[in-house]
């Protein structure tokens, strides 16, 4: 690794998680671990006429345990679990609101869908009633705006910049992008950034119609998957200097060595091996790693015929016959839409903290065309020191995060 990197290091010191397999970093990492998922029948909105509907929803979400200022009725499903998440994750990091109040902030959270939940909710009572049936507290909730501002309302924040990202599910890569920018050129000194999405039937009737929904199980690289699951919930992530995390004595669970973003615009849905190998190459040198130093890859990994292939023949493009366990934590949390490469970096800095590999579970066999060690089932113990974490999105918006453990030299 190269010895001149910027002086201003950028740390992950908190990390706010709602999933379908876990809230919070200790429920996350025991469900990695034992490989866990929890599919299910999906109950968020009508799916009368499919011929199947399983999905992974966040369940037991009780927003009012952790919106204390922001009226939550005020908020829709992926704003509630973007604020519940902030809040979270500066707990985690063990800041107090008057830390945050004294120092600049970036927030920046990305998403596929935002509000549509929402907007489903709007368009059914439309159809009920007629046009006069629509709830104006319900309209008011929709705005995007609203993952990223809301946050700032609840933290009572002022010298803020409230961003939200909306390149789709690269969305959260994005976002931690923007961060760590912000931080290591001096325009933040905390930064909150990742993703947020609900369950929403337009976003599920899309991917229905494209052909990519699994009937049962999400089986990336298989040679019998059969697509995506639709999932929900958020990740946010506190990220500061290394100055600042050391001098407050705060717990690193990584650092965030660089990224890298392209965006081909080749196809509206089909994934280009050229332009995902750049991103690859544009996040390695902005971290300044060399491929024979990256001990793990987080896929995409999406399940579907198309990007498995794409991305896995990416993967050896750039690292040969020699690529490190390349897994799909999709297989697990379903594909949560923005929040899903927020939550993949999270999974990573908290395999970096504990030592292991997530398994890539439902897998039968490998497709000959994914010529890659997908960690198939089992987790699998192991000392990490760079972990890669790739976010693809429809359009060809691609972004690459490299994470590493802090210190390096304490791996053995």
């Amino acid at each position: 690794m190269r010895d001149d990197r910027a002086a201003r290091r950028v740390v992950l010191t908190g990390l706010g998680i709602f999933s379908s397999i876990g809230t919070g970093a200790e429920q996350l990492v025991a469900s990695l671990r034992a490989g866990h998922s929890n599919v299910k029948p999906i109950t968020a909105f009508d799916t009368t006429g499919f011929a199947h509907s399983n999905g992974c929803a966040v369940e037991g979400f009780e927003p009012e345990n952790w919106i204390r200022t922001v009226p939550v009725d005020e908020l829709g499903r992926a704003s509630q679990f973007s604020v519940a998440a902030a809040r979270m994750a500066v707990e985690d990091a063990g800041l107090a609101e008057d830390d945050l109040r004294g120092r600049r902030c970036l927030i920046s959270i990305g998403t596929t869908d935002g509000e549509s939940h929402d907007l489903d909710r709007l368009t059914a009572m439309d159809v009920a009633g007629g046009p006069h049936a629509m709830d104006p507290a319900i309209a008011r909730r929709v705005p995007a705006a609203r993952l990223s501002n809301a946050i700032a309302r609840e933290l009572g924040l002022s010298d803020v910049e409230a961003a939200t990202m909306a390149t789709a599910c690269s969305a959260g890569n994005y976002a931690i992008g923007n961060g760590y920018d912000a931080l290591r050129v001096g325009d933040a000194d905390i930064a909150l950034c990742g993703g947020a999405d609900a369950l929403c039937r337009k976003n599920f009737t899309g991917f229905y119609r494209l052909g990519t929904i699994a009937p049962d199980r999400c089986r990336p690289f298989d040679k019998d998957r059969q697509g995506i699951l639709t999932g929900e919930g958020a990740a946010v992530l506190v990220l500061e200097t290394l100055q600042s995390a050391l001098a407050r004595g705060a717990r690193i669970y990584a650092e965030v060595l660089g990224y890298g973003l392209n965006c081909d615009a080749y196809h509206p849905v089909a994934p280009n091996q050229e332009s995902v190998a750049a991103c690859m190459e544009l996040a390695l040198h902005d971290a300044g790693v060399k491929p024979y130093e990256v001990d793990l890859i987080s896929a995409h990994g999406t399940g579907t015929k198309a990007n498995d292939v794409t991305e896995s023949r990416a993967v050896r493009q750039i690292y040969g016959s020699q690529a490190p366990p390349t897994i799909s934590l999709k297989s697990m949390l379903g594909h949560t839409m923005g929040a899903a490469s927020a939550l993949a970096a999270s999974a990573c800095a908290l395999a970096i903290t504990h030592g292991f590999i997530p398994p890539t579970i439902n897998h039968v066999e490998t497709d000959p065309e994914c010529e890659i060690d997908c960690v198939p089932n089992t987790s699998v113990e192991a000392g990490l020191r760079v972990v890669q974490n790739n976010g693809l999105a429809f359009g060809g918006n691609n972004a690459v995060v490299v994470l590493a453990r802090y210190p390096m030299e304490a791996t053995t």
